[in-house]
């Protein structure tokens, strides 16, 4: 038995492929006594070129070059067996060729393979920067988050989200950029940063609220091409959470309100009056210009933020994610737990793509010490 000992992890990939080099090796000596005890009138040599092809469909071009310089030895090997005509002549010249166009193929695909492991390089940097991890825990609150980039290969665009974490409790923030590709990723930034210096400034959602307007308004233009101008703004969603009041404080700013779950199945949309989008006005915003809504947060409940990329995903039929319906029989589930199954769910939903990024964060109020539910306050 094996139990309680660790499992044997996946072989190294230079071994798969030693191992994979069978084939083509047995290829070849197969195809060749098969040719050599054929009748004079069958020709089975032309078949060795399988033997290089199949290689370079797993290993790179030192490899596909040895299978390759195997199977011309051994065309001539068959040609040494019989009397050599211009015939053999043709396929042994023809066996190098092909082999060296095998290897020049390989060495294209070995040069693709690095060039994309660079841009994953880079692209997994980019999300370490801008989208910090969320600690698993923040005060009383269970985290954690989940991104879907739309574009292939690609780890991050133009959803972001954040969490703070200061002397009463937590703030966090979600957003959405409008549009995809390097501006979005740049505007993100902008706004990440924006946030994460101004959070510990003010002390009111509005506040904050403005600060970020007014930080976006500034820099949009220079990260906006000429074609777009007056079209980039980026919706968010502020949330503020205190440790000891039994609340959720949210000022919306054109995004749309999270789900609230409850044990049993409950899930409630809490009812938000939304600012408009960052980035949309004329940067002159003040706190007057944001609402605070609230919601009772007690323990045992989970506040789920989302972003558009989650409700409109279409499966083949056209129809939109049901999302608030498909996340009810979750609602009991650990964050972690639960952003699992709605990621699975949803890809099974849209077909395996996305047609837009997608980020979720999921945030749960743990039972207190005393295993009672702190007391909610009323909205000031």
């Amino acid at each position: 038995m094996t139990h309680g000992l660790p499992r044997p992890g996946p072989r190294p990939l230079w071994q798969r492929r030693y191992a994979l080099l069978v084939i083509p090796l047995g290829l070849i000596v197969v195809i060749s006594v098969a040719d050599l005890l054929a009748p004079q009138d069958i020709h089975l040599g032309p078949l060795l070129v399988i033997a290089p092809a199949v290689t370079c469909s797993f290993a790179g071009p030192r490899l596909t070059a040895l299978t390759g310089a195997l199977a011309v030895a051994a065309q001539a090997l068959i040609g040494a067996g019989e009397e050599f005509t211009r015939n053999n002549a043709v396929q042994l010249v023809s066996l190098a060729l092909l082999t060296c166009l095998t290897v020049f193929f390989s060495l294209l695909r070995e040069r693709k393979g690095r060039q994309l492991e660079q841009v994953r390089s880079v692209s997994e940097a980019a999300q370490r920067v801008l989208l910090w991890p969320l600690p698993d825990r923040i005060g009383p609150l269970r985290t954690a988050s989940l991104y879907l980039a739309a574009e292939e290969e690609a780890q991050i665009g133009g959803d972001l989200y954040a969490a703070i974490r200061d002397d009463d409790g937590a703030r966090l923030m979600i957003g959405d950029v409008r549009g995809k590709g390097l501006n979005a990723i740049g505007e993100a930034a902008l706004l990440l940063g924006a946030f994460r210096e101004a959070v510990h400034l003010h002390t009111t959602l509005p506040a904050l609220a403005a600060s970020l307007d007014r930080s976006v308004s500034r820099h949009l233009a220079d990260l906006t091409p000429d074609s777009e101008t007056g079209e980039s703004f980026i919706t968010a969603l502020l949330v503020e959470i205190p440790d000891r009041e039994g609340v959720v404080r949210m000022t919306s700013c054109g995004h749309p309100a999270p789900l609230l779950l409850r044990p049993r199945n409950t899930v409630i949309v809490p009812d938000l009056h939304p600012a408009p989008p960052f980035g949309i006005g004329t940067g002159e915003a003040t706190p007057d210009d944001y609402t605070v809504d609230e919601a009772p947060f007690t323990s045992g409940d989970t506040l789920l933020l989302y972003t558009d990329g989650v409700v409109e995903a279409r499966n083949s039929a056209g129809d939109f994610y049901p999302f608030a319906q498909r996340v009810a029989q979750w609602s009991d589930s650990r964050p972690e737990a639960l952003l699992h199954r709605v990621r699975r769910d949803l890809l099974v939903h849209a077909g395996g793509h996305l047609g837009d990024d997608a980020a979720l964060v999921a945030i749960h109020h743990a039972p207190t010490r005393d295993g009672r539910r702190p007391r909610a306050t009323t909205a000031r």
